[in-house]
């Protein structure tokens, strides 16, 4: 992103982390919010929450080197029975995608968004030679909000052992069942200058 913290990078007007608190902010279902950020735009972050006046955000504070440090500084912050964990790269959530993951949560205390993988999927090893072709049917691709009884993802946070990407793969490690409930081909993650081009085009034609 040309040396730019992702989440400040502008989005219609606003910073990507901006328009990901609003949709937070505007749910009903969400009575807190703490935000996470890279120790040094903790100041940066107080003053944009300071601007827009979010009632909802209780805590900022700084994450860590890896995800799941991160994360785990902000589940201290929290009391609550459920949690919401989305990546504020993720500009286009909706509060519907909200709503319907804690919804999806109550059967196994564990929802995470996904979407059906439309490409045809490979697995090589490290000389790149293919070995499997899994089923296309079979396979979701994973997405933010991911939605957890707070007692649950506390307790594998606790346990939590060598590096993940993905909250949902700690509680699946301590045998708890992971639903997936149907996630948006929109809620794209920002990572290069091109997705920000797509977000933008996306996010106008859903206006």
């Amino acid at each position: 992103m040309g040396g730019i913290d992702k989440v400040f990078a502008p989005l219609g007007g606003k910073p990507i982390l901006a328009r990901v608190i609003d949709t937070f902010q505007k749910c009903k279902l969400v009575d807190q919010i703490v935000v996470v950020v890279n120790a040094k735009n903790i100041e940066k972050c107080r003053k944009l929450v300071a601007e827009e006046r979010w009632s909802k955000v209780s805590d900022i504070c700084a994450g860590g080197r890896r995800r799941q440090d991160s994360v785990a500084a902000g589940l201290k912050l929290l009391n609550c029975q459920w949690v919401v964990i989305h990546d504020g790269a993720r500009p286009l959530v909706t509060k519907d995608l909200i709503e319907r993951g804690l919804e999806a949560a109550k059967e196994t205390g564990a929802a995470i968004a996904a979407v059906p993988v439309t490409d045809t999927i490979k697995i090589a090893d490290g000389n790149r030679i293919v070995h499997q072709t899994p089923p296309r049917q079979n396979l979701w691709a994973v997405q933010t909000p991911q939605v957890f009884r707070f007692d649950i993802i506390a307790r594998a946070y606790e346990q939590t052992k060598g590096e993940v990407t993905d909250d949902a793969s700690l509680v699946e490690k301590l045998g708890y069942k992971v639903k997936l409930y149907m996630g948006s081909y929109d809620n794209i993650k920002i990572t290069n200058p091109d997705d920000l081009a797509l977000a933008e085009a996306l996010q106008k034609h859903g206006k």
